[in-house]
C-alpha cells in the first residue's frame, strides 16, 4: 500500500466566517507549495458561535459584543485582514451589512460533500461566498446553490439540510476537537502530534514544514 513517501496528514479545525481560518490555510497552502511535500488534508469542524440565532446578526455589532471592539478598531482589523488575504490571492468584502452567522448547518453540509471527495472544494466556495461575495450562509437554500456551484446535486445538498440527518455526526466530530483543547481556530496539527494555532504566516508554515521534513528523514 506504501508508495514510499512519507505522506504529511494535516488536520485543520476551522470554520468557514473566521477570516484567520482562510488566511491561515491559505499561508499554509502557499508554503505548502514551495515545499513539494506530499501531504493529505483534513478538515474539521469548530463553531465560532454555537449560540448564534438563524438569522445571524450584524458583523460590527457581533465583534462589538463579543470583543468589545470599537468601531475605529474593528475598521483597522479589516483593513489589517483584507492585506493580509489579499498577499495570499484571497478577496475580502468587508461591507456595513455583513452578518455572522451560525455555521452548524454549514458544517453538516460540508459531511455529506467529504462522502463524494469535495469537502475540500466546498470548503474554499464557502470561504468566498462569505468572505468575498457576502452571501447569506444562514439561509440553506444559499447553501445548496454554493454546492450546486461546485458540481454538487442541490436538491440532495437541500434535502441534507433540511432533514438535519448528519447532525449527530457533526456534533460528535465537533466534540472530540473540543475534547483535544482546541478553543480557537484555525487549530491545525500535523501528522497528529503538532498543534499549530493561529495564521501564521507563510515564512513560519516553511519553517515549521521543514523542520517536519527533516524529523520525518
Amino acid at each position: 500500500m506504501s508508495s514510499g513517501l512519507n505522506i504529511l496528514q494535516i488536520d485543520i479545525v476551522s470554520d468557514v466566517v473566521c477570516p484567520w481560518c482562510v488566511i491561515g490555510y491559505r499561508q499554509l497552502a502557499t508554503a505548502l507549495e514551495a515545499s513539494g511535500m506530499p501531504h493529505e488534508i483534513h478538515w474539521h469542524p469548530f463553531e465560532l458561535n454555537p449560540n448564534m440565532p438563524v438569522q445571524g446578526q450584524n458583523l460590527r455589532e457581533h465583534v462589538a459584543e463579543k470583543y468589545g471592539t470599537s468601531k475605529q478598531q474593528s475598521q483597522d482589523s479589516r483593513i489589517q485582514m483584507t492585506e493580509a488575504a489579499a498577499q495570499v490571492g484571497f478577496e475580502f468584502n468587508f461591507s456595513d451589512d455583513m452578518r455572522m452567522h451560525n455555521t452548524f448547518n454549514v458544517h453538516q453540509l460540508l459531511h455529506w460533500a467529504d462522502q463524494f471527495g469535495r469537502m475540500h472544494d466546498l470548503k474554499q466556495a464557502l470561504f468566498s461566498a462569505h468572505f468575498t461575495d457576502g452571501k447569506n450562509l444562514s439561509d440553506i437554500n444559499v447553501l445548496a446553490d454554493v454546492a450546486a456551484e461546485i458540481g454538487l446535486e442541490r436538491s440532495d445538498a437541500l434535502a441534507v439540510l433540511t432533514d438535519q440527518r448528519f447532525a449527530s455526526d457533526v456534533r460528535v466530530a465537533q466534540q472530540f476537537w473540543l475534547d483535544q483543547g482546541i478553543q480557537g481556530v484555525p487549530a491545525v496539527v500535523f501528522n497528529r502530534r503538532h498543534l499549530v494555532t493561529g495564521a501564521q504566516g507563510v515564512e513560519n508554515y516553511s519553517r515549521i514544514l521543514k523542520q517536519l521534513a527533516e524529523e520525518s528523514a
